[in-house]
């Protein structure tokens, strides 16, 4: 991993994912955790605020130094107990039904071998558990879908290995889950080849 993706990318993911405009897809996306949480992709904290009031614990698996640093003011102002507990989510070091639920939040479009990390992730949720996700990924119109092929090299290269082509609900349901609830949109005041979100919660 060179300097900008350690060093410099971390901290323009923390202003980037800190926008007032995706505050409610936050809240959205965390309403209904319970128990024992794991989330995938803490990065700096931007979803501590709205973890409920349900949640009794959060294991943070997080690969980069600096966003769990940048994360540090919003860890120790939780009420919730949030542990700094793995490194790569294609490799989750739990044991097997350990978590309530799970929460992922446009962190599967990095994740190199996500079908890996969905498995490890359906693996460590107890029968029944959930996993709360919102993650861009492929368009559901052709055209924007085209410049997202066209366009996902270079951003592969500038954000650290994003994808902007993964189809999210398909690669939920190969791993296993059963999806409750999906709403598919457009977010607001993004550009739409980098604003097709997919919001929802899958069943382990």
């Amino acid at each position: 991993m060179g300097v900008y993706e350690k060093h410099v990318l971390p901290r323009i993911l923390d202003v980037a994912c800190g926008m007032k405009v995706v505050a409610p897809l936050r809240e959205r996306v965390c309403a209904g955790l319970t128990g024992d949480v794991v989330e995938v992709g803490f990065g700096s904290g931007h979803n501590v605020a709205f973890y409920p009031a349900a949640v009794r614990s959060v294991a943070a698996v997080e690969p980069a130094d600096v966003g769990w640093r940048l994360a540090a003011d919003r860890v120790a102002a939780s009420s919730v107990p949030i542990t700094r507990a793995g490194l790569d989510g294609a490799s989750l070091p739990f044991g097997d039904d350990s978590f309530d639920s799970a929460v992922s939040a446009w962190t599967l479009c990095t994740i190199p071998d996500v079908e890996q990390a969905l498995r490890e992730l359906r693996r460590v949720l107890r029968p029944g558990g959930t996993l709360h996700f919102v993650e861009h990924g492929l368009a559901p119109d052709a055209g924007v879908a085209r410049w997202q092929h066209r366009l996902e090299p270079l951003q592969k290269r500038m954000v650290g290995g994003c994808h902007l082509t993964r189809e999210i609900v398909p690669l939920l349901e190969a791993a296993g889950f059963t999806l409750r609830e999906v709403d598919v949109f457009y977010e607001e005041g993004a550009p739409k080849v980098l604003g097709a979100d997919t919001l929802g919660v899958a069943v382990a």
